[in-house]
């Protein structure tokens, strides 16, 4: 699927049509307002609903000038959103935590969260070690994510790994739950992506 300003509808982001290494891709930032984490902030592709199958993209992530010190290129994917944009689920990545010589924050580089009520820092604090992990990526270079979505339960590969990076067993919204996809993005983030493929079950 061909991404264009015209095929989103953004949700407290803000988003434009670039080229960008020779390739046409959607460029999205997080509006400056949300002032919190882990919110619904993302360009909801239209059109397109998903309960179970796969969902597939290439992103690239970059720190704004004026990110926090914080900021760790927060760039992913919002899953089964609902029409009020007020339940989903997201896998996304942290590509400045890949490589870092922190260890500890080499294991945030992937990270799953549910929004309202299971954001990453109580699913940290509640189930350390449950909803994220490792992956070998970076800032400014193209990630494939592929997101493999079945019943209550989601597997994030990476660059055409085949094994996952990441399992959820558990989404938190459970099963028979049909809604939209979402290009999300957090603060500090330049994020752009390209080449979506979505495949239903």
């Amino acid at each position: 699927m061909k991404l264009s300003a015209g095929s989103v509808e953004n949700v407290s982001v803000h988003s434009s049509q670039v080229n960008i290494d020779g390739k046409t891709a959607l460029r999205i930032t997080k509006d400056p307002l949300v002032v919190a984490f882990d919110e619904p902030t993302f360009s909801r592709v239209k059109g397109v609903e998903l309960e179970n199958g796969i969902i597939e993209v290439s992103v690239l992530s970059r720190l704004l000038p004026d990110a926090p010190e914080f900021s760790r290129g927060f760039i992913g994917v919002a899953f089964r959103i609902n029409d009020s944009n007020s339940e989903f689920e997201s896998i996304y990545v942290r590509p400045s935590n890949g490589r870092a010589n922190d260890q500890v924050r080499r294991n945030h580089t992937v990270q799953y969260f549910s929004f309202p009520n299971y954001k990453f820092d109580r699913l940290r604090k509640e189930s350390p070690e449950k909803y994220e992990s490792y992956a070998d990526i970076g800032l400014n270079e193209w990630i494939d994510l592929k997101i493999v979505v079945k019943d209550s339960e989601a597997r994030l590969f990476i660059n055409g790994n085949k094994q996952p990076s990441l399992i959820v067993n558990d989404l938190k919204h459970g099963n028979n739950r049909t809604g939209a996809i979402g290009l999300w993005v957090d603060v500090g983030t330049e994020g752009f992506f390209k080449d979506l493929k979505i495949t239903k079950e």
